[in-house]
């Protein structure tokens, strides 16, 4: 049971820490495996040399990925990071990001996802990232 962008929103909203709210993202849409948000560009998220930092690529990466195991489980769930691995491509400067997540896995207690960072305006891959979750609820 796939979920609505606003219920989407709101575990955003409800479910993460302050620091992550502060990232601004945003659900942009949600399918059955997969969630899809927007990572609005951001001068405060910038390291030296105008790029944005891979600290914010690999949080909005791992928040997709919560996002896309909500949306297939029809709810948040209690879930924890087990391991991510991100690879980075190209830097990303003065435009939004798209953080695709697509459920590899789902089962009863890990979720498997590979993740597509890409740049919003001229659609480039930025990152590539994977991710490995236990599911505690």
């Amino acid at each position: 049971m796939t979920l609505t962008t606003a219920e989407a929103d709101k575990i955003l909203s409800t479910c993460f820490a302050p620091w992550v709210l502060e990232l601004g993202l945003v659900v942009e849409s949600l399918g059955e495996d997969r969630a899809v948000l927007r990572l609005p560009w951001s001068q405060r998220l910038a390291r030296e040399g105008g790029g944005l930092s891979g600290q914010a690529l690999m949080a909005a990466a791992d928040t997709a990925t919560v996002i896309a195991v909500s949306a297939a489980r029809g709810g948040f769930v209690p879930m924890t990071t087990v391991q991510q691995s991100t690879s980075f491509q190209r830097a990303v400067t003065g435009s939004d990001v798209l953080v695709e997540a697509m459920l590899t896995k789902l089962g009863r207690r890990m979720a498997f996802a590979d993740i597509t960072l890409g740049d919003a305006e001229s659609g480039a891959l930025a990152a590539r990232a994977s991710t490995v979750y236990a599911l505690l609820g």
